[in-house]
């Protein structure tokens, strides 16, 4: 099934909708299931709310289940209350045990008993046993749908098992060979089998440098794992090399999105306020600590400020470049800090080494720092007319830009080394301290100059 353009689309929705209107079952559904499931799912969010119990009625549990796994968590909270307790539970049945285990993870424990209770007790432990794992990693991200085959089996035994059970798996790009112990021993490409003589044993076919996680491993490590080698699943395995899910690369999209969607609200100091859905009490109360320490370190500043008011007195101009040189400082310290970040999420990090980083963020800020001087050093004397000013200024922003861009790389290394996420050194947290040690260089240098000025 191949997605519309939105031209398409639109006409496509209008036809399905007056099949609705005029319940014309029969039309709705050779219309609707012809759909691609992401198509699927945006004409159901178009729907309006008297609509929806028709909706229901025509579609099996089974063809609702590709809609309902799509949504998002607010929606499937306000569908699950609209639908008849057994069509639900039937649903559940039809999905994919990991998107069970992610709603049901999230809802209120006797609304989740409920659920389980209502479903098949196979399908109902195998959600269980997800949410036993820890949050966020690969045990409670992987799926208990794959195929699992043996060393001694042939090609012809292993495509017939896969036209029996292979709807049922996730993927079978690829197939992993296990032992009688149901532990890992090999890996088989759909490719690989395809061309394969039916007569062929999997053992001659399969390879047995498989890459893997284990059940307790970081959702972002298994992401960056999946990524270096281009995978489009990964085997989960204990920690006896016993085969007991996949983690799929559609799962990985969703952690490399969630885990961007945090890091992104740790440096802008607005960790879950990011979600526009949340109330702005809720936001104001995620963001509200950092800007209440924020505010504290911009006590700071003003103290610095304060410290050289002798200085500011006799040349009251060196106040017109303050915001220059904090705007500046924080800004490039800023720019090092998303590059450190990244790196640290992506493993490049490890690849290059503290000391190559910090010399090339240090190098960066040098010539960052000599091309802000330079320039300054034509537009000072041109407006103010006082090349000693110029140098000042200059020479105070090109020192703040060189130690600026190592605060920015320095800090996150510090608390990673801390065990700690390295996006909470925030972008507002990086620019204060910046500004602070901006402001010191350039009062420091205006006042040893003072007698020139």
């Amino acid at each position: 099934m191949n997605r519309l353009n939105e031209e398409a689309r639109e006409q496509y929705f209008d036809q399905i909708f007056r099949a609705l209107k005029y319940k014309k079952k029969d039309e709705f559904l050779e219309l609707f299931l012809e759909l691609h499931p992401t198509d699927q799912m945006e004409l159901f969010l178009d729907l309006y709310d008297d609509k929806r119990p028709m909706f229901y009625e025509y579609l099996s549990a089974e063809e609702f289940a590709e809609i309902f796994q799509g949504l998002d968590f607010e929606n499937q909270t306000e569908v699950v209350k609209e639908l008849d307790k057994t069509y639900a539970a039937h649903m559940f049945n039809f999905m994919q045990s990991d998107d069970v285990a992610d709603f049901i993870g999230e809802i209120e424990d006797e609304d989740a008993k409920a659920i389980l209770s209502a479903m098949e007790q196979e399908d109902a432990d195998e959600v269980r046993e997800l949410l036993s794992y820890p949050d966020e990693s690969a045990g409670s991200l992987m799926t208990k749908e794959f195929v699992a085959i043996y060393a001694h089996e042939s090609v012809q035994n292993v495509m017939a098992d896969l036209r029996e059970k292979g709807i049922e798996a996730e993927t079978i790009y690829y197939l992993y060979v296990i032992d009688e112990k149901d532990k890992l021993a090999g890996v088989v490409s759909l490719r690989d089998l395809i061309t394969a003589p039916l007569d062929e044993t999997i053992e001659n076919l399969m390879s047995t440098r498989v890459v893997s996680v284990e059940a307790h491993t970081d959702q972002e490590d298994v992401a960056r794992m999946i990524s270096d080698y281009d995978l489009l699943a990964a085997p989960v395995v204990t920690s006896t090399n016993e085969l007991i899910g996949i983690v799929t690369v559609d799962d990985v999209i969703d952690v490399l999105e969630e885990e961007a969607t945090e890091d992104f609200g740790e440096i802008a100091a607005a960790k879950g306020a990011t979600d526009v859905n949340i109330t702005s009490f809720a936001a104001a109360k995620k963001r509200s600590p950092w800007i209440i320490m924020l505010m504290f370190f911009g006590l700071i500043t003003a103290g610095v400020i304060g410290q050289f008011e002798e200085t500011l007195e006799e040349i009251v101009l060196l106040a017109v470049f303050i915001p220059l040189i904090m705007d500046s400082a924080g800004n490039t310290g800023t720019q090092s800090l998303a590059v450190m970040v990244r790196s640290l999420a992506t493993g490049s990090f490890e690849k290059k080494g503290l000391w190559n980083t910090i010399k090339r963020e240090f190098g960066t800020g040098i010539m960052l720092g000599l091309i802000c001087a330079a320039t300054l050093m034509i537009i000072v004397p041109f407006i103010y007319g006082s090349y000693m000013l110029a140098f000042v200024v200059g020479a105070s922003l090109f020192l703040t830009l060189s130690i600026a861009t190592i605060i920015g790389a320095v800090v996150p290394v510090i608390i990673t080394k801390l065990k700690l996420d390295p996006a909470i050194a925030s972008g507002p947290f990086i620019t204060t301290v910046n500004d602070i040690l901006g402001l010191m260089i350039y009062f420091t240098i205006a006042t040893s100059l003072i007698a020139y000025l």
